[in-house]
């Protein structure tokens, strides 16, 4: 998911990691030392199935989720997902505000989201992209609360609320993991216009962006 994070108070979780006195990392430590690598556009196949469910956390996991955190950083988002990397795990990384304005820094392996029923059920629509359609926005309603659960990169339980943003992410970046783009969830009216948007501003993003910068519109 495309956007910019605030620079407050760590989560929940990322303390709670960071605490354990693991020998071997933290979450806050897999955050830093990755490669910087392309982002899988949307029409790759990788990105329109579902993912394999993780079962190893070790040190090919770790380097991946590194990656991802370099990748995300690059291209000033605020999620990225397995499969925006051309690999087709179900692990997503996330450093996004939730609507508070605190700023929250993590990993999910094999998550599942939780959304409101009924009364509690609200939906707000904002305007959202994805850094595999870069350039691109649209108005998209989703429930404005969502609560995801799953494993860190070591395989350990954990659980993340979301309000604001972070609510939208989550629910993002777990699509990516089911195959599906939020341009799916859109009628067809505003997925062209989203296309359309793309299409634009494709030229000012290399193939392998990030890894190559952003052309300037002023070039």
């Amino acid at each position: 998911m495309s956007g910019g994070g605030s620079n407050v108070p760590k989560s929940k979780a990322e303390g709670r990691q960071m605490s354990t006195g693991r020998d071997l990392t933290s979450t806050a430590d897999l955050t830093n030392g990755g490669t910087v690598l392309p982002i899988t556009r949307w029409g790759t196949s990788v990105m329109h199935s579902r993912t394999r469910p993780v079962t190893s956390f070790d040190d090919e996991l770790h380097t991946l989720v590194r990656n991802m955190f370099a990748t995300m950083a690059a291209a000033e988002g605020v999620g990225l997902a397995a499969t925006q990397v051309g690999t087709d795990l179900a692990v997503f990384v996330f450093d996004c505000p939730d609507d508070n304005e605190v700023r929250h820094v993590g990993v999910f392996c094999n998550p599942e989201v939780e959304l409101p029923e009924g009364p509690d059920r609200n939906f707000e629509s904002l305007e959202e992209g994805c850094l595999s359609l870069p350039g691109a926005y649209v108005g998209l309603a989703r429930p404005d609360h969502a609560i995801c659960r799953g494993l860190d990169a070591f395989g350990e339980p954990v659980e993340v609320a979301g309000t604001g943003l972070l609510a939208r992410c989550l629910q993002h970046e777990t699509d990516h993991l089911a195959g599906v783009v939020f341009g799916d969830r859109l009628p067809n009216r505003a997925r062209k216009k989203l296309h359309e948007q793309h299409e634009q501003l494709a030229a000012n993003y290399p193939a392998d962006w990030p890894v190559s910068a952003k052309v300037s519109a002023e070039v």
